[in-house]
Formats: structure tokens, sequence, C-alpha cells
């Protein structure tokens, strides 16, 4: 089933959605809200599932989706704790600023917990005050958990996923080194990431889903030009079950805690880095990777970072070419 908050106080107000994304119904007899849902999934999940399955069949009254009526499926969460599972992406980034990579990079996975309070709907614009603080996307796969006991093992780790989705992680690239220099993380080169208009369960992703990873290219658009359409299932160092058993290590997580692939990136056919779109590639799923592939080939970055009136579009089809989540489609805009 697919689920979305219309924009409704702090949590949303839960509807289900239809598998083609045209039409939604009012899931409050059953739950309010999707936090109140992932608190009693095992009781609410069936009841909206029965709720889904007569939406596809004409059975209740419905009303048109409208995706810029949609907060993020959680607007505001207990956890958010995004990873860097595609190691590819992170070794060009940290070459892009002159870091080293340790070699435990590609053994123990990257994780960083950011915040959870204000994320952004589907539509909502990116506000910033300053472009000179290198604004860029990065597209990525998320789940939403349920509760996760401390020290899960990977092998029981897939059964705490309830729902997948998309994510924007906004990132302030500029401001990013300063604060990782400092040794204490990232807290203002992570502003609000935004989030795709559903979440679905993973019996909706079909093959292309097989309990860790997600087959399928994750596409985004920059100005209504094709920036890049990696493949998820691609070169994913860490899979979701192990990132899951990574979170908690040494702590619970409570049902609602989202989990984030990090960005996603394919290495080149010869495992060097991923060629553009315009080069015949895949393409990149944030500026950042693209900007070090050309400081590589060239010797300086060529393409610049976001700036205000800039328009990002994200989105996932299936083998038939059907929107997945809907589309995350926003604008950057000057505070």
């Amino acid at each position: 089933m697919k689920l979305a908050s219309l924009k409704s106080g702090r949590d949303g107000h839960l509807v289900v959605v239809s598998r083609d994304l045209s039409r939604a119904a009012d899931a409050s007899a059953i739950v309010p809200t999707l936090q109140a849902a992932l608190d009693g999934w095992e009781a609410a999940a069936p009841r909206l599932a029965v709720l889904a399955d007569g939406l596809e069949q004409g059975d209740l009254a419905s009303i048109a989706f409208e995706p810029e009526k949609c907060a993020a499926p959680l607007p505001r969460a207990f956890q958010w704790a995004d990873a860097s599972a595609y190691v590819n992406h992170v070794e060009l980034v940290r070459k892009a600023r002159g870091a080293e990579m340790p070699a435990s990079f590609w053994t123990d996975p990257l994780m960083y917990q950011g915040g959870s309070d204000t994320f952004l709907g589907p539509r909502d614009p990116i506000v910033m005050a300053d472009e000179a603080w290198g604004i860029d996307f990065e597209a990525e796969v998320a789940v939403v958990l349920g509760d996760v006991k401390m020290g899960t093992p990977v092998a029981k780790a897939e059964e705490a996923i309830r729902l997948l989705t998309l994510v924007n992680d906004v990132s302030l690239r500029n401001l990013i080194p300063g604060e990782l220099g400092k040794g204490f993380g990232f807290f203002h080169g992570k502003p609000s990431s935004a989030f795709a208009p559903v979440a679905v369960t993973p019996d909706e992703l079909g093959h292309a889903w097989n309990g860790g990873k997600l087959a399928l290219p994750l596409i985004s658009h920059l100005n209504g030009a094709l920036f890049g359409r990696p493949d998820a299932g691609v070169d994913m160092t860490f899979d979701f079950p192990t990132l899951i058993a990574h979170a908690a290590k040494t702590r619970s997580l409570s049902a609602g805690t989202i989990l984030g692939s990090g960005t996603i990136s394919n290495k080149g056919p010869d495992g060097g880095p991923g060629r553009s779109i315009a080069n015949g590639g895949r393409g990149y799923s944030c500026i950042a990777e693209q900007r070090t592939v050309e400081t590589i080939e060239t010797g300086r970055p060529i393409t610049p970072f976001l700036a205000f009136g800039d328009r990002v579009r994200i989105e996932m089809l299936d083998r038939d070419g059907r929107s997945i989540f809907g589309a995350i489609d926003q604008i950057v805009r000057k505070m």
C-alpha cells in the first residue's frame, strides 16, 4: 500500500493513495497520522491495507491526490539517521575537499544523526539565506522502521522495515568542511530534508526490492534537464539490514525512525568515477559528485551549486515507467 500525509497541524493527516497516485482515501477512522500507524503497526497495517484495496476497487469515497498538498510522509520524526551506503560517493566527495578516506569506511558504515523536527514536503521550496553556502541536493532512498531492539543482528533487521520512500538530503557544501574540521559532525551543513509524497510498503516494489536493496534507477533533474539516473541497487556497499543493525548497535530505535541510504552513486564501467549524463554515463545524484569528477578530468569544478530560482526534481519509476513514490519537486528560494 501507499501512504501519504496531507498538510494538517504538526503531524499531517493520513491518507491511503492509489497505486497510480491519482486518488486518496481518508484513513483517520483507523489512525489519524502515520506515526500513530507505526506505533500500532500490527493492528493498523491490516486495516489500512483493506482500505487501500477498497480504494483500488473503487469501493469507497476518495479525493484527487494532489502532491502539492502533502507534507513529508512523516512531517516530523523521532529520529532521522542518514548513512553513506554508497562508499564510492564518500570517496569522491572527500577527495574534492582534500580529505583522505580511511580504509575502514569500506567495512564499517558511516552514519550521522540529522534534524528531524522540520522535514519539508515534496513541493516545499528550499529556502536559504545565502547562495555562497554551496546549496546542493542529494537524492536518496530511505526506509521507515518499526521498533528495533538494541543489538538486533543483520539477519533479523529486515523485519523492522515498514515503508520505503525518497529523500532530498539538502546539503550546504561550503559549510560542511569547517564543521567537520571541528571534529563534532554536521549541524549547519545539513538543513531540513525533503521527502517524496508517498511512502510505500515493500510489497509494492515487486522484484525490484530484494529485502535489502531497491534495484531501480533514481532519476534527478536540474532545471528540467536530466542530471542523474544511477541505479540504487548497484554499488551499495551496505544494504539496509546492515545499516539498521549498525544504527542499533548501542541503542534501540523507536518506531518511526527514518534511515537514509546516502547519496546514490554508481562507479563507471572501468571501476573509476561514474560519467555524467552528457558523457554517456548514468550521471549523479548530487552536484558535489559531478564537480569532483570535473576536477579529476579538467583540474577544476565547472558545474555551480544551486542558485536561487533553480529547480530540482527527484523521482523513481517502476519497470513500466510509472512513478512509485511521486516526485520531489522543489525550487530554491531566498529567505
